[in-house]
This record gives C-alpha cells, sequence and structure tokens, in this order.
C-alpha cells in the first residue's frame, strides 16, 4: 500500500524521505480529496495485465511508453532530475505506473503544504491537470515507469506560478467544491 506524509522544510537531499518529526501521515482518503488516484497492480505483468488493460480502455489511455530514470540510461540525467523536482502543474493528468524501483511524487494540498507521496513496484498514480506538483527519485536513484497519456502525450511543464491556466483555475474550484 502507498505511503504519504507532510513534508519538512529541509532544503537537503531532495532524495531523502523529509518526513515532518513526529511523522504526520496523508491518507488516501486525503489524496483523493486532492484529487490524486492511486491503484495497486502486478508490474510483474504489466505486458499482459488485464487489469491494466481495463484500465487503460476505460481511461480512454491511448498513448503510453517507459521511461528508466538513472544516471546509465537517461540521457541528460542531472538536467532531467532538476526539472522533475521543480514545482510545476500540467494541463493534462500525469499518469504513472512503477514498474520497478521507487521514487517521489509531492503535491501541494489545500493549505499549499508538500505532502510526500512514496511511489514503489506496482504503484500507479494520476494527478490531475492543474495540480502543483514534482518528482524526484528517492535514495536507491532508480526508477522505471510507465507514462500513460489520452491521445498524443504532452510534455509541456508550467513551473510555478501557474495560475492563470485554466487547467489551474478548474483544479482550484475542484478543490474548493471538495471543502
Amino acid at each position: 500500500m502507498v505511503e504519504a506524509w507532510y513534508m519538512d522544510d529541509s532544503s537537503e537531499d531532495q532524495r531523502a524521505p523529509h518526513r515532518l518529526q513526529p511523522n504526520r501521515a496523508a491518507s488516501l482518503e486525503l489524496l483523493r480529496r486532492l484529487g490524486v488516484t492511486y491503484r495497486r497492480l502486478d508490474a510483474d505483468n504489466y505486458e499482459t495485465d488485464p487489469v491494466l488493460k481495463e484500465i487503460r480502455r476505460a481511461e480512454n489511455y491511448s498513448w503510453m511508453d517507459i521511461i528508466t530514470i538513472h544516471k546509465d540510461q537517461l540521457p541528460n540525467y542531472e538536467e532531467k532530475i532538476k526539472t522533475f523536482y521543480e514545482e510545476h502543474l500540467h494541463l493534462d493528468d500525469e499518469i504513472r505506473y512503477i514498474l520497478d524501483g521507487s521514487g517521489y511524487f509531492d503535491v501541494r494540498d489545500k493549505d499549499d503544504k508538500w505532502i510526500r507521496i512514496f511511489m514503489e513496484k506496482g504503484d500507479m498514480i494520476t494527478l490531475p491537470a492543474g495540480i502543483y506538483h514534482r518528482f524526484t527519485l528517492d535514495e536507491n536513484n532508480y526508477v522505471k515507469a510507465m507514462r500513460l497519456f489520452v491521445g498524443e502525450p504532452v510534455w509541456t511543464p508550467y513551473n510555478r506560478p501557474a495560475d492563470d491556466f485554466p487547467a489551474r483555475k478548474q483544479y482550484v474550484k475542484f478543490l474548493a467544491e471538495e471543502a
């Protein structure tokens, strides 16, 4: 099961857990109220998994690729890691399915506090369009993930502040309705 918690304010190594002391867990219900969805799948059989096939059909995830984030496998590794960790949003949902390794997705809650979501093999997450977030590897420095999209992929991150985009305005409205 996925684990999430509120982060401390330390600017030390981004790959460290950064838990508040004492720890303040963030529940799946809290993530759901932020529009974040989580699923647990069988990553060992992702190529033939009927559950993944049904999710892709139901959610209209028509495009997919696999990315390996490791210094020996990703061109421009250092630059990419910095880019992934800059606070940003997308105009479309971000869907990631961890096939191997582990890392963290950080999302902002309704009070603008960071929540860190630990993702490992078998975890699938959907971040809604307009949510401020970032990604980093953990101390293992390796993740292999499936990226899914509705239609053609759009990779454009919009760094904060990006509050004038319709996707952000719609997300803020969603948060207000969830409150």
